[in-house]
């Protein structure tokens, strides 16, 4: 009875050598096909755009003229660019800050509280920004004293909120030029809005 049961077991570590060894060689051609595929750089988009001007060989209005013509014939020249010289404006980039977190107040006369997220943009250079940073605590303190004065009429709809948005940049300039000698903000951005 002890012969018998050694080549069962014998047979089943073959079964499982033979089955971890096909894994490892199926695994082996899978990463092999995969690396082949998939494994060189890709091009990037300039390459991709040559290789495809390459491979049709031609301009599809130059095709279309040639096989019109008979598919023989003079080459054309290519007409070149012509360059037109325009009046360049100075186009100002604008900046924009959020003021890290946001703002809570109770809304005047009701239960309900409003809480919201302001960032500001300017055309001027970053110092108006460095300001503003600066500042910070000062602005914060402005903001909160011009919401608490808002009620719950006062903050609903877009109109309200535009509205809003203004009287807060009027109130940041006015504590700038206090603090800095020069506002600079011209828009007040609410990135976040909640009022409950």
């Amino acid at each position: 009875m002890a012969d018998d049961d050694e080549p069962k077991k014998k047979s089943g570590i073959l079964k499982i050598l033979i089955f971890v060894v096909g894994g490892l060689v199926v695994l082996g051609i899978g990463l092999g096909a995969g690396y082949v595929l998939f494994g060189s750089k890709p091009d990037s988009p300039e390459q991709l755009a040559a290789s495809i001007i390459e491979r049709n060989g031609k301009a599809p209005a130059q095709s279309e003229e040639e096989d019109a013509e008979g598919g023989e014939g003079e080459s054309r020249p290519t007409p070149e660019k012509v360059t037109k010289e325009s009046p360049k404006d100075e186009v100002f980039q604008t900046l924009y800050y959020e003021i890290p977190g946001t703002m809570t107040t109770n809304l005047r006369d009701s239960r309900r509280f409003l809480q919201i997220g302001v960032g500001i943009s300017t055309r001027y250079d970053d110092e108006i920004l460095r300001n503003v940073e600066a500042n910070l605590p000062a602005i914060k303190a402005a903001i909160l004293a011009t919401l608490s004065g808002y009620g719950e009429e006062d903050v609903i709809g877009l109109d309200a909120r535009k509205a809003m948005s203004m009287e807060l940049a009027k109130v940041i300039n006015e504590e700038l030029e206090l603090l800095e000698g020069f506002g600079g903000v011209e828009s007040v951005l609410l990135t976040s809005f909640v009022m409950q």
